[in-house]
Parts: structure tokens; sequence; C-alpha cells
């Protein structure tokens, strides 16, 4: 695990507290009783529920274990608290693309928030790295699988 601070939204934060109180109180639990119910079964070398239990055992710690280290290393960035006119972490892009008019609104998050259908990208995303640093009315080349493609930054917003 790194030590490398994890930036995140209030929204994010509270999304991985959620989960995390999800596996604590419902997803083991859960696990721990069917553990006893396959154990009670008898012979454990031949039972698949046991197995199968167990192996989900590991991957619910496991899951535990990643949301317990993002938020240690969590650098909670309200974005209502930003301001200024360059991409940053937390802006809300308006973006035209220059090739086919087509506008798209994205506001760039954490890794694990990030959700096209929400209209979020990551930071770590190609299309993020791009625009950071640029500000309205600039253009921007990001590279994507389907080759280069411009957009238009039309607006940059902190809310």
């Amino acid at each position: 695990m790194s030590s490398q601070k994890v930036p995140m939204t209030p929204a994010g934060e509270r999304m991985l507290r959620e989960e995390l109180k999800r596996l604590r109180e419902v997803e083991r639990p859960r696990n721990v009783k069917d553990i006893e119910e396959a154990r009670a079964q008898g012979d454990l070398s031949e039972n698949a529920e046991y197995h199968a239990a167990k192996e989900k055992q590991g991957f619910i710690a496991g899951q535990m274990a990643d949301i317990e280290d993002k938020l240690s290393r969590a650098q909670v960035i309200d974005p209502a608290r930003l301001s200024g006119e360059r991409v940053a972490f937390g802006a809300t892009v308006a973006l035209v693309n220059s090739a086919s008019g087509e506008e798209v609104t994205y506001q760039i998050v954490g890794e694990h928030e990030a959700s096209l259908e929400r209209g979020t990208i990551s930071i770590t995303s190609p299309m993020a790295r791009a625009l950071l640093g640029h500000e309205a009315d600039e253009e921007v080349r990001v590279q994507t699988p389907a080759g280069v493609r411009v957009y238009e930054i039309v607006s940059v917003e902190f809310k």
C-alpha cells in the first residue's frame, strides 16, 4: 500500500464510509453465518459451500482493507470551497467536441468516485489529465483509444 494521498470529494469520502459500514454490518455478519451453516454440514474437505464462503470472507476482508487504506490517506477537497479559472481537481468542466459539436460536462473527482453515468471522471483519466491547468476558450487534445480528439473548454466551475 502506498503512502500517497488519495484526493476525493466530500461525497466520495461519504460513499467510501457507507460502503465500509455496509461491509462491516451487513456483508461480514452474513458471511460468518454462511460459514457456520456450511460448517454444520459436516465434512469440510468436500463442502463447496464452505469453501465458497471462506473465499468470500477473504474477498470482504480485502475490500475493507482497501477502503480503510484509502480513507487513511484521504485528502478531502470540497469543490464548493475552490475557485479559479483553470481546471483542477473538483472542477466541473463543460466541453465541446470540435469535430462533432457534441457538448459534454464532467466533474473531475477521485478514482473511486468516477462514473460516466453521473458525469464524473477520475483525476487520473486521460481526459482529466489533458484538461488540468487549462481554462475556458482553450482547446485541448485528448488521446483516446479511437485516436486524438480535440475539445474546446466552454466553462470551468467549482460547485
